[in-house]
């Protein structure tokens, strides 16, 4: 499934992973989101609930473009530089193309939204 981030007025596309947590977040869509960073790494938001993380494991080692679910706090994280390999991780999908607009300062409004769904 395709999904679309529009952040700042960017569109961004997106490809979603074929899992329990990836279909609970489709599912979850649209969204409005305040991302905020982490770290200078990621952005993170709160979802408005838990995702299944039936069949994930323990954890993943992201990429810059990956879009993620973090677990234990609940909440989404967009990976604009590398990081190591982190429990309770479980990624959602990835985004193509230029990232750049991840790395801009300050809380970021990304509207996300499915693209060509049913």
């Amino acid at each position: 499934m395709n999904i679309s981030l529009t952040i700042n007025g960017q569109v961004l596309s997106a490809t979603l992973e074929d899992n329990a947590a990836a279909r609970d977040f489709l599912g979850l869509l649209p969204l409005t989101l305040d991302l905020e960073d982490y770290a200078s790494t990621e952005k993170i938001a709160q979802l408005p609930k838990k995702l299944s993380t039936a069949g994930a494991p323990a954890g993943i080692t992201p990429s810059v473009g990956d879009i993620t679910y973090y677990a234990p706090w609940g909440n989404l994280a967009i990976f604009y530089k590398g990081f190591g390999h982190a429990n309770g991780l479980v990624k959602l999908g990835r985004i193509e193309g230029d990232i750049q607009v991840l790395r801009g300062r300050g809380p970021l409004n990304a509207r996300i939204e499915a693209v060509g769904k049913d």
